[in-house]
């Protein structure tokens, strides 16, 4: 057995590749956020991908294309920082690459500086594989993403499966390939049949990931909310290894209850010994003379004598200030 294991050490590319070299499937899922990468972590995920399946599981958009570069840096970034031992792949969102090679480039640098990540995701075929070989020369570790890519949905008209026909497996065994040559040092495989990832499989060396594409692959992924049962929706080759949903249902539904009871449970603050009580002398709210001193109520412009006459000189300047603050800032807005 390798490293990777609930015990595991740091996971690297090199484990990674150890593991398809000896024959041993490797474990990823999708992961968006620091609390549920150290989680994956701990249980011994060695691989997650902060894919843009974002976009629709934590913005709530209906495309993956809708996907902001800015933010899935950010939430890459989170994850590594979740689980600092664990290889995180980051994933090249729509148009991040694909209208200019100087830009892609800079951009899938950005998650290995900014995002924190491992290795970058880029959904490719053959036609851009003199891309994906610019960044790996530029020093970027690249996973090309064949079969079915999601960020081309909008040309056939939804999420669909690849490589049925002969035609169609031939194309994406030689993207596979291609991308190999270009220096891709990872593949996924998405929604083919049994046949396609075989083939895949005989002619690249790379450790090859599957989604949807059977079990022969060297690592098998999950989007994180399929995988637990959470998602409305979820692809028909998925089989949920837990249903939560009833779960956070029930949790929701139990702290309605608790707050409706007044019984939240838990640990309670307390004022040191003796404090409540001068509070309770001194609150302004008991009605007392301290109340009337303030000064607010029945004073004029004028500053006239009374109770509060000594505190109102002091009380409008902060709040002029105050409102000359907020004006400036009105006014910046509308700039």
């Amino acid at each position: 057995m390798s490293n990777a294991t609930p015990q595991q050490g740091l996971v690297t590319l090199k484990t990674i590749r150890a593991m398809a070299q000896a024959g041993e499937p490797f474990a990823c899922l999708t992961c968006y956020d620091a609390t549920t990468a150290r989680l994956l972590e701990k249980a011994g995920v060695p691989l997650l991908l902060v894919g843009d399946t974002a976009a629709e599981v934590i913005l709530g958009f209906t495309r993956t294309i809708d996907m902001p570069l800015d933010v899935l840096l950010a939430l890459t970034a989170a994850v590594k920082r979740g689980a600092p031992r664990t290889v995180v792949m980051g994933d090249m969102p729509f148009m991040s690459y694909q209208a200019d090679d100087a830009e892609g480039i800079r951009n899938a640098g950005r998650f290995l500086t900014e995002g924190l990540a491992d290795i970058v995701k880029v959904e490719a075929d053959s036609s851009t594989a003199p891309l994906v070989e610019k960044m790996v020369r530029a020093g970027i570790p690249i996973c090309g993403h064949v079969g079915s890519r999601p960020q081309r949905a909008a040309i056939s008209a939804g999420y669909a499966s690849a490589g049925r026909t002969a035609d169609e497996a031939r194309q994406i065994v030689a993207d596979a390939i291609a991308l190999e040559q270009a220096g891709c040092g990872m593949l996924l495989v998405e929604a083919v049949p049994d046949e396609v990832t075989d083939a895949i499989m005989r002619a690249t060396t790379a450790p090859l990931i599957g989604i949807g594409a059977g079990t022969a692959c060297h690592g098998q992924v999950l989007v994180l909310q399929d995988a637990l049962g959470l998602s409305q929706h979820a692809p028909r080759f998925v089989d949920p290894v837990a249903q939560l949903s009833d779960h956070v249902i029930a949790a929701g539904r139990e702290w309605i209850r608790r707050v409706q009871a007044r019984d939240l449970g838990g640990h309670r603050y307390t004022m040191k010994p003796g404090e409540s009580t001068r509070f309770e002398e001194t609150d302004g709210s008991s009605g007392g003379e301290d109340a009337g001193a303030s000064g607010v109520s029945g004073g004029s412009d004028s500053g006239s004598a009374g109770p509060g006459a000594a505190h109102a000189p002091q009380i409008r300047p902060a709040i002029q200030v105050r409102s000359t603050i907020a004006e400036t800032r009105i006014t910046d807005r509308h700039a």
